[in-house]
């Protein structure tokens, strides 16, 4: 359970997810990225802010992963034997991490943090624009089910990997989930060009990027 623990990088695995990263996006403008503190987000992004030095980047502490408490570092075969895990798996809205958050505070500042990133965007830059956020596993799923209408004791059916990309359209009427777990091309995110047939709904994206 590495959580908020130091020291805690990508393996070559995630070091070769991450350059591709540039390549994937680079049909996709962005008007900034947002991401947790943790060393395995900021590595994450490394390959994507050489690619685009211009690219604003900011730390937004909202995004951090849960505070898993005396459980990081903890072993998952060890911990998966505790009864919390159990509540975690089940009834997550009910957990609290012993010394650490709740899951409920954890979506909480999660969904706040990616809401207000999208309303200065989109104040800023357009209705169109999008930008990104890169945080871990538990954060994008607790955003994802926000965005559907879902119970946080439901999230646990969602399912997102390292270096993914999951693209949700935030509009005055309702979010819509644009892309969910995606490790693909997405030029498809991209903005239709001017003077082009909107088909979809209005409102600006985030696109996060798992760093799990």
């Amino acid at each position: 359970m590495a959580g908020r623990g130091p020291g805690v990088g990508l393996d070559d695995l995630g070091a070769t997810q991450a350059a591709a990263l540039p390549g994937r996006l680079a049909g996709v403008p962005l008007a900034a990225v947002a991401h947790s503190p943790l060393q395995r987000c900021r590595e994450t992004l490394a390959p994507l802010l050489a690619a685009r030095p211009e690219l604003p980047a900011r730390v937004e502490e909202r995004l951090n992963e849960c505070d898993y408490g005396e459980w990081t570092g903890g072993k998952l075969s060890e911990l998966s034997q505790r009864p919390l895990m159990d509540i975690v798996q089940r009834h997550p809205s009910a957990a609290t991490f012993p010394g650490g958050e709740s899951m409920r505070a954890m979506q909480h500042r999660a969904v706040a943090a990616v809401r207000d990133g999208d309303a200065q965007v989109e104040a800023e830059h357009g209705a169109d624009a999008l930008w990104l956020a890169c945080t871990h596993g538990d954060i994008i799923k607790a955003i994802v089910a926000d965005a559907l209408g879902m119970h946080l004791d439901l999230f646990q059916r969602i399912a997102v990997g390292p270096a993914s990309v999951t693209a949700i359209r935030y509009t005055s009427e309702r979010p819509f989930l644009l892309r969910l777990g995606d490790t693909g091309a997405l030029d498809g995110l991209a903005p239709a060009p001017p003077g082009a047939t909107r088909t979809g709904p209005e409102g600006s994206s985030a696109v996060v990027g798992g760093g799990t």
